[in-house]
């Protein structure tokens, strides 16, 4: 049997157990040798350093403590980083690249079910499912069966912001219904649009002519604020804006006033701030749901990231090429 690669957890102690249950860390250890009952939440802890020292791979997570060129001076042999959750920027320093190091996520794993989430909130807004509970619930009177003129998914028109990994998922999940949907991003041209079976459109033309907008570009300058004031005049009465990706990405003072005037209705799963205070009109406003930031990996799925990070693992102890490793360039595009 080929000699396990020395692997090292780094992140919040309290993450190793979720992300990793029995049976997912049990092959994990068949392909790394991995202590659970050491985990990297300082670099600077001395059993931590020894085991750095020697260590081939690192499995970070949430609450990793920063990759910057000092640890990686103490960690001569590192090759491989394999992330069980999305982003890495907040930890990997450019000097992990610069040094050669593979970098793996599971952020494909994680946006299964944000879109998920998703495609329910569509399909619930597009019943206005919401206003209507909230309506029976003051009126307690059910105005029986008949048709609601303006909701109903028929011919709905979605518009998705960004063909992240999310977002091209939210169109592949949205495929079997009988929606209308388009997609906005700068870096898709036709043709890429086409092979995703939507529509290119400006983004312009998408808030103008969209029922529902679902929101999925990366948090960066340029995006900062990308739905504001402007972008929000441009859609249409009734409209419905659904956030799951930053909170940055939509001027919250601005969707407040919109929603008071009754306007607009928001689906928002992040919001800026995060946590919102207590005393936010965005949790009392009768057109706003809004959720704590639920949309991504929770209870049982989170096991998920843990099962990618380990197929990770097999693939780089038998040297093959890791399915879900990141690009340096691409990294500085996505969430």
């Amino acid at each position: 049997m080929p000699e396990r690669p020395l692997a090292l957890f780094a992140m919040t102690a309290e993450n190793v157990p979720r992300i990793f249950p029995p049976e997912v860390l049990s092959r994990l250890r068949e392909t790394l040798e991995i202590d659970p009952g050491l985990i990297a939440e300082d670099f600077t802890d001395p059993g931590v350093r020894a085991v750095l020292a020697e260590a081939e791979v690192l499995v970070t997570g949430w609450g990793c403590p920063r990759l910057d060129e000092t640890v990686l001076d103490a960690a001569p042999r590192l090759r491989a980083v394999l992330h069980s959750a999305g982003s890495v920027k907040g930890f990997a320093a450019p000097a992990v690249w610069e040094r050669g190091i593979t970098v793996s996520t599971a952020a494909a794993a994680n946006a299964l079910p944000v879109a998920e989430y998703t495609l329910a909130m569509i399909l619930l807004a597009g019943k206005d499912v919401l206003g209507r509970r909230d309506r029976l619930r003051a009126e307690r009177v059910s105005p029986g069966w008949g048709f609601i003129p303006g909701i109903g998914n028929h011919g709905r028109r979605v518009g998705v912001i960004g063909a992240s990994r999310i977002g091209r998922r939210v169109i592949e999940l949205l495929r079997p219904f009988d929606l209308m949907v388009s997609l906005t991003d700068p870096y898709v041209d036709e043709a890429g649009a086409a092979a995703l079976g939507v529509p290119l459109l400006p983004l312009d033309d998408l808030l103008r002519t969209c029922d529902i907008v679902t929101v999925h570009a990366p948090d960066t300058p340029e995006t900062h604020r990308l739905i504001d004031r402007r972008a929000l005049a441009l859609m249409p009465d009734g409209a419905v804006l659904v956030n799951t990706a930053r909170g940055a990405l939509v001027d919250h003072d601005a969707l407040m006033d919109e929603l008071r005037a009754g306007r607009l209705s928001a689906i928002l799963d992040v919001t800026d701030p995060e946590p919102l205070p207590p005393d936010s009109p965005l949790l009392d406003l009768p057109n706003a749901f809004v959720t704590p930031h639920l949309a991504g990996s929770q209870g049982n799925e989170v096991s998920r990231l843990g099962f990618a990070v380990t197929q990770e693992a097999e693939r780089l102890a038998a040297g093959r090429q890791l399915a879900h490793a990141l690009d340096r360039a691409a990294l500085e595009r996505t969430a």
